[in-house]
Order: C-alpha cells, then structure tokens, then sequence
C-alpha cells in the first residue's frame, strides 16, 4: 500500500507500507519538485581538500551548504560541546565554519543556519578509513548519525588514506552515482551509509558489514622543557574479521564498501536472553 503527502518546500512524500510476517516495513521515498537541499559537513575542517570535492560533485545534485568546523576535528565521535557557546561565520554565500565538532555543525546548521530542513546530509570526503572499529571514533561518521537520528538521509564518505593530498577524482562516478540513488529511493527512516574508497583502481561496489577488529594503542611520551610528560595517543589496528562482505577485506580486495548503519544500537540478538535474566517485572 502507497500513501501519498503532500509536504513543505514543495516535497511529496511517498510512504509505502510492506508488511513482513509480524512486522512492518516503512520505506521512505523523496521526491521534489526542485533541486534538494544538500548539507555537507565534515571532521577535517571547512577548508580540506575532500570537503571541496565532495561539494563539486555535490553541486551537480542539488543546492549545496557547506557547515564545517573551523579547524580540524577529527576523532571527536559524537561530542558535542556544551562546557561554552558555539560560534559560526560565514566564509562565503555557501560555506560557514563553526567553532565546534562535526556533530555541533550539523545541529547549528539545522537550527540556526538553514532555512529549512535539509533533505540531505553527506559528510566527508574523510581522509582516512571509517570502516570496521574506526566508525565509533569518526567526527565523520557521527555527523551523519546525527543526522540520521533527525530522520534525514545521511552518507559519509571516507578515503582509506590519510594523505591530504592524495587524489580524490577518481571517486567521482561512485559519489554520484551512490548519492543519486540515496536523492531517487531513499533510506529506511533511522538507517544511513557508510562508504569507504581504497586506495588506487576500483573493482566495484560491495554492500558489506562492519568488520570486527580492535586498535592496540601505544602512548608515546613527550617531556617539555619544565620536565612535564605528556603522550601522544598511537596504535596497532587489528583486524579480526577477513570474511567476503566484511567492509575492512572489501577495502583491500579494491572495493567501495557500502555499510548500512543505524541510530539503534540495540543488541537484538540477546535481548530476549537477558531479558530472562534481568527483568524484575
């Protein structure tokens, strides 16, 4: 069964409702009259090299609105800052640096900056792998989490390198393409993506699942000349997991992974278990 809105800013609203055994299955499917409004956020900084190309390709899509923090940001997850208050300004017509963590930009941008809602939220290009265990540190991908948990279609896009410089062109098609269908279909309402590029040719796209790995860290001293020690946070990342749709073995084998990602995070798979063994009710 289709149910048909008829929303704000000119938007129809398609809701088809599928029912699987004792479950529904709601899809979400925007379609507009005009271009889209694109938020594009990201951990590295307004002024990085993978913010300016995502906007490129993201320019061809809809109208754009670059919201970023003012100086890199990266490994911040989901912090948001509420010790002081939060300042933006605006660098240009569509770009706005704001003093604060990706997940602060995505939230002043919604709250304050834009207009109206966005109707869709991309957060990258990250320099740097967000696969496997490194979505829980991300800046990156904790912008689009946030968005996701406003129920906006939300992609992050990240390099399996950390060389600022490195050539993010060849990413083009696949941006595109990936986002174009996210604008045409939609995502299942608290669901987002996840996508990572290795490095060099790329063989084609693999749907994957997050793969279980866990970074030995190494803290590296540092003494100033008062004799203080201070460390440097490094670290030897462990891959537990080489199955075939795992995101980390799609990254080596020279795949774009694709991870669907959801706000829940709910263990269903042992909530009937304790529930026998804790509920009091």
């Amino acid at each position: 069964m289709s149910v048909l809105f008829f929303g704000k800013m000119g938007i129809f609203y398609f809701i088809d409702f599928t029912t699987f055994a004792h479950k529904k299955s709601i899809q979400i499917t925007i379609k507009m009259n005009k271009k889209p409004l694109i938020l594009i956020t990201n951990d590295d900084g307004y002024f990085s090299n993978g913010i300016t190309k995502l906007a490129e390709i993201m320019h061809r899509l809809g109208n754009v609105i670059i919201v970023a923090p003012e100086t890199e940001m990266s490994g911040q997850s989901h912090s948001i800052t509420v010790t002081r208050s939060i300042k933006f300004r605006k660098i240009e017509n569509e770009c706005y640096a704001v003093d604060g963590t990706p997940v602060d930009c995505v939230k002043i941008a919604i709250n304050k900056i834009l207009k109206q809602r966005p109707n869709l939220i991309v957060a990258g290009i990250n320099h740097g792998c967000n696969a496997s265990i490194n979505t829980i540190y991300s800046g990156t991908m904790s912008a689009v989490f946030e968005g996701c948990a406003e129920n906006i279609p939300s992609i992050g896009f990240s390099m399996n390198s950390h060389l600022h410089d490195v050539s993010l062109d060849y990413t083009d098609k696949y941006i595109y393409s990936i986002t174009q269908d996210v604008i045409k279909n939609g995502l299942k309402p608290l669901t987002c993506l996840n996508v990572n590029f290795p490095v060099g040719k790329i063989k084609g796209i693999k749907v994957c699942h997050q793969a279980k790995a866990f970074w030995k860290e190494n803290f590296i001293p540092e003494t100033n000349e008062n004799g203080e020690i201070s460390f440097w946070l490094n670290g030897q990342y462990n891959l537990l997991d080489m199955s075939d749709r795992a995101d980390f073995r799609a990254l080596t084998d020279g795949y774009v992974s694709i991870t669907p990602m959801q706000v829940d995070f709910t263990a269903y798979n042992v909530l009937e278990e304790y529930s026998k063994r804790f509920d009091q009710c």
